[in-house]
């Protein structure tokens, strides 16, 4: 096993007993963590199927999106944006507690692009305020995968761009491999949900601020038709995931970098390195590009990138469009340690006046 950045334990309970697809099989209940951590997992099952447990609780916040204090009435799964990534193995049941507590405002639902059948159980778990709801469906597709709020028409993507999103990431029964067929291990690995906002503004220019959930959503349905996002961001603020908050590696490392959003096209860019190993479709069932220096998420989907960090310094992770990620703040650092290699990059000639 891998450890994973302040990831956590799964647990263990007794055998499922409904139905012959799920009788006899071990459960394990997976605690799900704050993006950009991701839940302890095996990166080969050590075994055969299991019912993964996972509880998602649909939470409605005041949540601050940037550094002059503009907020949002954001609508998240587990208090996070994005929601937690869930793991677990191709042939595995995945089995979702959705709770939606008494206290909001709104119905909930989850469609998991991941999932077969009934909408991607959207049509399964429509709970309103004071009820929970219990779906399980089984991980065919190895790959990464969305999911999201989905209650229907407006609804739908004022709920995703409000923050109701995460991923799955199924992985093969026998671990990840390149386009040879030789196997890829990851020492670390981070998730990382590109989210746009569209945030009303008043006669002034200011943006609005709106006391309670469902005060602004026409307003925020104008700005939203306009298709121009006044924030794009990673993990629900701008510079969620730089400074003291910046992810973590060192030299000789490979991380996993699971890059999603649910609703725009987004073109992810290490400064300073390269994907190794690409899946920007997501499907692990296909071999990964190699050695890419910018890859492709279509809006509605997630994808995964392995590279192994080579020199010491802060890397700049950032959407491609350089406008949103330097004005609109879709940008994460990555703080690497180690020593640096002058056979791979060193200043030959310090500045000096050009001679007349």
């Amino acid at each position: 096993m891998v450890a994973m950045p302040a990831a956590s334990q799964t647990k263990e309970s007794s055998a499922d007993t409904f139905g012959d697809a799920t009788s006899g099989l071990r459960r394990v209940t997976q605690e799900l963590v704050d993006p950009p951590s991701v839940p302890r997992h095996e990166q080969v099952a050590p075994d055969g199927p299991v019912i993964l447990e996972v509880e998602l609780v649909a939470r409605e916040e005041t949540r601050v999106i940037d550094g002059i204090g503009t907020e949002i009435q954001a609508l998240t799964f587990n208090g996070s944006i994005p929601g937690p990534l869930i793991i677990c193995h191709e042939g595995d049941f995945v089995e979702v507690t959705l709770k939606n507590p008494v206290s909001n405002a709104f119905m909930h639902n989850i469609d998991f692009h991941a999932s077969t059948g009934g909408l991607g159980g959207g049509a399964l778990t429509q709970v309103n305020p004071g009820e929970q709801v219990v779906l399980r469906w089984r991980a065919i597709k190895a790959g990464t995968f969305i999911y999201h709020c989905a209650p229907g028409g407006s609804m739908t993507p004022y709920h995703v761009v409000s923050g109701m999103n995460g991923a799955v990431m199924v992985l093969p029964r026998g671990g990840l491999s390149d386009r040879d067929g030789s196997p890829i291990r990851y020492d670390r690995a981070y998730y990382i949900g590109e989210q746009d906002f569209y945030i009303p503004r008043d006669s002034n220019g200011n943006f609005r601020q709106y006391r309670a959930h469902g005060d602004g959503i026409n307003d925020m349905l104008g700005v939203m038709r306009m298709l121009t996002p006044s924030h794009v961001v990673f993990n629900g603020r701008a510079g969620a995931l730089t400074g003291d908050q910046a992810l973590k590696a060192s030299v000789g490392e490979a991380v996993l970098f699971i890059h999603s959003q649910a609703n725009r096209d987004s073109r992810p860019h290490l400064i300073g390195g390269h994907g190794d190993y690409v899946w920007e479709q997501g499907s692990f069932a296909d071999p990964p590009a190699h050695g890419l220096e910018t890859w492709f998420i279509r809006g509605g989907s997630a994808g995964a990138a392995v590279y192994t960090f080579r020199q010491p310094g802060v890397y700049y992770y950032l959407s491609h469009n350089l406008i949103e990620a330097v004005e609109l703040g879709a940008l994460a650092q990555v703080s690497v340690d180690g020593k640096w290699n002058d056979s791979l990059m060193t200043q030959v000639r310090p500045p000096a006046p050009i001679p007349v």
